[in-house]
């Protein structure tokens, strides 16, 4: 009898799918409990939602990508840009559970925030600005909030192209950017010149997140200096604006999402903040952003770690299963470590969000955004490993994280801005010093290596310079990350990441961890129960 083509082939894994994405993500439901939100059930729903259909509507939303139409058929211009089904169910899934709104809180939210990054993360960017949108505007323009942010906050997703007084719910973009400038946006060139109540802006952006959306915060330079503008893509008696897409980018990853190159022309703005006081204004949006960052980024280490230790658990070689492997023990165990250490660090961010703790938060979010988002792509390539030659296949998804992975380092200040704005907040600012030094402190005497740390780090932050900035930000990251698994994981975790990231006795590569740690039990604690 022949053997039918349809037959399963032994030893592969089953699919990782059809689960609940945030109850079997542990470290993350003690997180969420430990740091005092409400609504477990409510995000277990979510988890389960997400585990479903939306992995596969994330793959469509990337294997069909954003696409530019400038003109309609009869020649007429219409900027518009034109996604793929998936796009439009995962925005409004997003949507529909407010994570473009910290209504609920931030700790609730970014549990939430981070279940959907999992299944898929270019729709992260919209949310995110949107989200950070209603804090500046708040700050700099009462007036504007009390207009946008009923929209903004809507959890009806509408996507249609019209006035936004007409429109059950707004998303808000960003374009800050331009060619000769990139980080200094100080060196824009867009001008902005008074026209009775508005103003008319005219000049290019290099980078437009989500050109789709109903508004946009812009920097422009007016009479009295670089400013903030609150830009609607539609105006109030129906005509489109003077915003031009001149092309979408051709990105290595984050393809689900569109970014733009505009041009303005004479278009109609709000201002933001007084004249001149554009970097300021947008500063509280940034740090915003930068916690979408940081939640991102440890979706994305989730995601390939959960894919790692489910392969392992269920393909065997040479007569055993991966898992069962010591060295692949390791080599899994230390990616959970990191892992770990950044999902306790991201919600314990959010917190200070929920608390108004402006000291601590304003140090710690820039350390965070350096260390979890440059510290992703090495991890999710080593988990792409895992998987040998299955995982350098598009269908594993793996390949699709690894594109993914460098995103959030680059987006809303690279390495070397965040590393900076240490220095300046160490410099100007010097209750985020204490502040953050009071959350090391926290944690001393339950490990000699985090102990070592602390006291070194005292000493490093007087000599603190911009040649070594690096440096120093990365070992206040590690501190923070040590301080918070001592005193809230396994003691399996906290001692192997203090020994290794702190004490030196890891390598530079994964699976490198000492004899003695019980990676068995880290790795299980990671893994996906599925299949």
């Amino acid at each position: 009898m022949a053997t039918s083509p349809y037959v399963r082939a032994a030893n592969q894994p089953p699919p990782l799918e059809g689960y609940d994405l945030f109850s079997e993500n542990r470290p993350l439901v003690e997180a969420l409990r430990r740091e005092g939100a409400v609504g477990e059930e409510q995000c277990a729903a979510f988890g389960r939602l997400c585990g479903g259909e939306p992995l596969e509507l994330g793959r469509l939303a990337n294997e069909h990508p954003p696409i530019l139409r400038t003109h309609d058929r009869f020649g007429e211009r219409i900027d518009e840009v034109e996604f793929h089904p998936a796009w439009h169910e995962l925005l409004a899934l997003g949507v529909g559970h407010g994570l473009h709104s910290a209504a609920g809180g931030h700790v609730a939210r970014a549990a939430r925030f981070m279940t959907l990054a999992y299944a898929e993360a270019g729709v992260g960017c919209p949310l995110s600005m949107t989200f950070a949108s209603v804090p500046a505007l708040r700050a700099a323009a009462p007036g504007l909030a009390d207009e946008w942010t009923p929209l903004l906050g809507s959890t009806t997703y509408d996507p249609a192209l019209r006035p936004h007084l007409d429109k059950a719910g707004a998303l808000c973009g960003m374009a800050m950017t331009e060619r000769q400038g990139g980080s200094d946006v100080r060196a824009n060139e867009t001008r902005a010149e008074p026209s009775g109540d508005v103003y008319l802006l005219t000049g290019d952006k290099w980078f437009c997140s989500a050109p789709m959306s109903d508004a946009f915060l812009v920097l422009a330079q007016a009479p009295d200096g670089l400013t903030c503008f609150l830009l609607p893509r539609i105006l109030d008696d129906g005509t489109r604006n003077g915003f031009r897409i001149d092309r979408l980018k051709d990105k290595l990853g984050n393809r689900s999402n569109a970014s733009a190159e505009i041009r303005l022309v004479d278009a109609v703005a709000y201002r933001v903040g007084d004249e001149g006081r554009g970097v300021a204004t947008i500063i509280e949006m940034v740090v915003h952003t930068r916690l979408d960052c940081v939640l991102g980024s440890t979706a994305l280490v989730r995601r390939a770690v959960a894919e790692a230790t489910h392969h392992a658990a269920h393909r065997a070689a040479f007569g055993r299963l991966l898992s069962e492997q010591p060295l692949m023990q390791n080599v899994l165990a230390d990616l959970c470590l990191d892992s770990e250490a950044a999902t306790a660090t991201a919600m314990r961010l959010a917190r200070a969000f929920d608390e108004g703790d402006h000291a601590f938060r304003r140090l710690a979010t820039a350390v965070a955004k350096f260390w979890v988002c440059k510290s992703a792509p090495p991890l999710v390539a080593e988990a792409l490993e895992c998987l040998g030659g299955n995982g350098y296949v598009e269908e594993s998804s793996l390949p699709r994280l690894y594109r993914e992975s460098p995103v959030n380092s680059v987006w809303e200040g690279s390495g070397n801005v965040n590393c900076l704005d240490v220095l300046r907040a160490l410099g100007r600012e010097p209750e985020s010093r204490e502040a953050f030094m009071t959350e090391l402190e926290h944690a001393r005497g339950a490990n000699r290596h985090l102990d070592d740390a602390i006291t070194r780090l005292d000493d490093e932050l007087d000599a603190a310079e911009e040649t070594t900035a690096r440096r120093l930000v990365e070992r206040l990251a590690l501190a923070l990350q040590a301080s918070l698994l001592v005193r809230h994981a396994s003691a399996e975790v906290a001692d192997a990441f203090c020994a290794t990231r702190l004490g030196g006795e890891g390598g530079r590569a994964y699976g490198t961890l000492p004899p003695g740690v019980d990676a068995a039990a880290i790795v299980d604690r990671h893994r996906p129960s599925v299949g």
